[in-house]
């Protein structure tokens, strides 16, 4: 049974607003672990072009090559800060281009003292057309630094 994969990491903080779900962002090419299967391009599959990774909600998506079950990494690390909770869920089609905001594997995590360093799995049936993302969230009175991020995708197909 071939398996195609899509592994994203951002090495960089990303500023994440307090209220709400947002998505995690990831750059391009040589800063990619792998996208063998061309899931996650600057050249979206409906057409739209990404021009500023870091601005722009689009450059967290995988768009899956082809239908199967996916298996589905996450990994966030936090900056200490004055919260109680980070939280974070997978979502199908998070800005609603094809079939609609469908989260699952939604967990929120109490504090604890220092950073904050959470890895989840979750598998799901993924779809051609409709994209997957990481997306965080927290309770800080501002915005919180999401320091490091992986996002990985596995299509057993």
């Amino acid at each position: 049974m071939p398996v195609y994969v899509c592994s994203l990491i951002r090495n960089e903080p990303q500023a994440i607003p307090s209220g709400g779900y947002h998505v995690v962002r990831f750059p391009f090419g040589t800063a990619e672990s792998y996208d063998a299967h061309g899931m996650h391009q600057v050249a979206q599959p409906d057409g739209y072009e990404i021009t500023d990774w870091r601005k722009d909600d689009r450059s967290g998506l995988i768009w899956p090559s082809a239908d199967g079950w996916a298996d589905l990494y996450g990994l966030m690390y936090w900056e200490s800060g004055d919260y109680t909770e980070v939280r974070s869920r997978f979502v199908r089609d998070p800005l609603d281009l094809s079939t609609g905001y469908d989260s699952t594997c939604t967990e929120d995590d109490a504090r604890t003292p220092g950073g904050q360093y959470r890895a989840k799995h979750w598998g799901l049936f993924s779809h051609v057309g409709t994209p997957l993302a990481l997306l965080v969230q927290h309770n800080a009175p501002g915005s919180l630094a999401l320091t490091h991020a992986q996002f990985k995708v596995a299509i057993h197909i």
